[in-house]
């Protein structure tokens, strides 16, 4: 009939609108409105409540916690996306080769960014077990060590054993997408540098990099964005101790929320860490569209 097929458009068009509208937008707009209110546990069923303007966010700022917190989450965040792009992208190189049983290493790797990060937050618990861990065990069998590393209870350690554990869960992740933009290069480009005499270090630094730089800048933004997000993994680990060693700003929103009650300041510094996320996201639409117009 006639009209149908762009009727039926709309209707498809219209249902992933409704669905951001309704799981994305309406939480962001919900915990901004939050943040300018004073929300306890009397109030908390309401949706008008006493307005207190820019009150919630001045406690943050003031908040001697929310500042060590944010020291924790701009270090966590910096080393996680250091590493994972730049181990993604030797371990991509590495599988790019063709050699016997890589199908199977790819499949092994790919597990641990398929656990639940609860799971990996246990596991990687376990590791670093003072007593028992496999970390301490393997350390001072090569004699690395001559006591047992407190990696989970000591605070000079603590925010370094998380990261190494996020490092390990999200790397995979970068790897794919490195593995992908790794073959749209065109091996003929390859060809003509190896006839000009160009060895494996300048190809890989005057084709790979170039060709390379859309597809790691994106990879970039997107680990931004969800170690901006983790939460999981860290309340399995230390919950963000001792003494906030380990904490980021997402589990800190969660303790001020759920465990203080003070609903107000938890959604403030929720909001802070949506404006980092947000303003990384507005980074990454412009890198696909740099990458799709080029």
């Amino acid at each position: 009939m006639p009209g149908s097929p762009s009727a039926l458009l709309y209707v498809f068009l219209a249902l992933p609108i409704l669905y951001l509208i309704g799981f994305v937008g309406f939480p962001i707009a919900y915990n901004l409105m939050m943040s300018v209110q004073e929300v306890n546990l009397g109030n908390i069923t309401e949706f008008i409540r006493p307005f207190v303007g820019l009150d919630n966010y001045r406690a943050v700022i003031a908040d001697e916690s929310f500042r060590k917190v944010l020291v924790n989450t701009l270090l966590f965040v910096g080393c996680n996306v250091v590493a994972q792009v730049g181990i993604g992208l030797a371990v991509a190189l590495f599988f790019a080769q063709d050699f016997p049983g890589a199908g199977f290493m790819r499949g092994l790797l790919l597990c641990s960014w398929m656990l639940p990060a609860l799971v990996v937050g246990a596991l990687w618990k376990w590791i670093f077990a003072t007593e028992y861990g496999v970390a301490n065990s393997v350390l001072s069998a090569l004699h690395l060590i001559g006591s047992p590393i407190h990696w989970l209870s000591d605070p000079a350690v603590a925010l370094t054993s998380v990261t190494l554990a996020n490092i390990w869960f999200g790397m995979p992740f970068s790897m794919i997408l490195i593995a992908a933009a790794l073959t749209t290069i065109p091996k003929e480009h390859y060809e003509a540098a190896s006839l000009d005499g160009a060895g494996s270090a300048a190809r890989f630094w005057y084709i790979t990099l170039p060709a390379l730089k859309p597809a790691l800048l994106a990879v970039a933004c997107l680990v931004t964005i969800y170690t901006m997000r983790a939460f999981d993994l860290i309340f399995a680990m230390t919950q963000g101790g001792p003494l906030d060693a380990s904490n980021v700003l997402p589990l800190l929103s969660y303790q001020f929320s759920f465990k203080q009650f003070d609903f107000g300041t938890g959604s403030a510094m929720g909001s802070f860490a949506f404006l980092i996320v947000f303003g990384v996201a507005l980074l990454y639409v412009r890198t696909l569209k740099q990458e799709t117009a080029s």
